[in-house]
């Protein structure tokens, strides 16, 4: 359906995964007839993911909250394709299969489940009636997060004018998928960086080794310490209010330092301001005409979709485990026809 846009702008190097099912479905039609709501964030790379959809048989439906961060003009294009595009307040109740991001069509009466896009609707999605895959919680959502959405932090910031960041210092709040991968781009570009975290739970090579500085999160005077000097701070914690303490506020309202949040939710609290934080505290990237680019994010595209496959074939309820036969595949397409691995 989206073939001319797709091809003026991605070669399938950038998007084998995806490729590789409209390739396969396009044959075996493996969700003919089913009504599917696809939920993932409106960009112009998701159109690559509808078509693998509708290769696969699906009649195909979008969900669109204004909660989540989209491209205007790309949910225009899905209008005047034809395909349907609902609201959380104007969506059908009942469905076949639900692909949701951020929890926010959990309402809805699935027949066989929900595939799950982010961590930041597993709080919800733990209590299902139905079987649920996050897609999350797989090796596959590194590529994206680690390596696409640390790229498109400082894309963007480059973008919005800050570009030279020679003599410059960086905090980082979190070191999950997301924080480890701003690191890794902030070390490559010699960014003098450091990172606040949970220092037991991590486990991560780069801090052990000392290419960062690490400030525990229960050390409220080295925490303070770091933002006071700090010349542009990413929140990357994946949790609403994590930079919400009273000490940590004070030194935010007083920090001469640049804000950011790679986060679906606020990670700052409500004593700091939307101004103060660059895109009013929405994800950074996503004020990108492409948050994360289509080669870092195809295979989580592809595995959001595959697993929708496998919940016709699931039973119980709640989260359940990923088959690891479906994320292997997906793998080696990457590996053998991708151009990141």
């Amino acid at each position: 359906m989206f073939k001319k846009i797709i091809d003026s702008y991605y070669k399938p190097v950038e998007y084998p995964a995806l490729f590789d099912q409209m390739e396969t479905w396009s044959k075996t039609k493996p969700l003919k007839g089913l009504r599917v709501l696809d939920a993932s964030p409106i960009f112009r790379n998701t159109l690559v993911k509808y078509d693998a959809l509708l290769a696969a048989g699906a009649s195909l439906s979008v969900g669109l909250s204004k909660k989540m961060p989209h491209d205007e003009l790309i949910v225009k294009t899905i209008k005047e394709s034809g395909l349907s595009v609902y609201s959380p307040e104007e969506v059908p109740q009942t469905w076949d299969l639900v692909l949701d991001c951020a929890a926010q069509f959990a309402f809805l009466e699935s027949k066989y489940g929900f595939v799950e896009l982010t961590r930041s609707g597993v709080s919800i999605y733990e209590k299902s009636e139905k079987p649920v895959f996050v897609a999350d919680s797989s090796e596959i959502k590194k590529i994206e997060t680690s390596l696409g959405t640390g790229e498109s932090y400082f894309r963007a910031m480059h973008q919005l004018g800050f570009s030279s960041w020679d003599q410059k210092k960086l905090l980082v709040f979190g070191s999950g998928k997301v924080g480890m991968g701003i690191i890794m781009n902030a070390l490559s570009l010699g960014i003098k960086t450091s990172v606040v975290t949970d220092l037991s739970l991590y486990e991560n090579a780069l801090l052990e080794k000392g290419m960062t500085s690490v400030v525990d999160l229960k050390n409220d005077e080295g925490v303070v310490s770091k933002i006071k000097e700090a010349d542009y701070i990413v929140s990357a914690t994946g949790i609403k209010n994590a930079l919400d303490r009273p000490s940590w506020v004070l030194a935010l309202l007083n920090s001469k330092a640049i804000f950011a949040n790679m986060g679906v939710e606020d990670e700052y609290g409500p004593l700091i301001s939307d101004s103060m934080v660059l895109n009013e505290k929405k994800p950074l990237n996503f004020l990108l005409e492409e948050p994360t680019h289509l080669k870092f994010i195809d295979a989580s595209l592809a595995l959001h979709n595959v697993l929708s496959l496998a919940l016709l074939n699931t039973s119980g309820k709640g989260i359940c485990d990923i088959p690891k036969a479906l994320e292997d595949h997906i793998l080696n397409v990457t590996r053998q026809h991708g151009e990141i691995l």
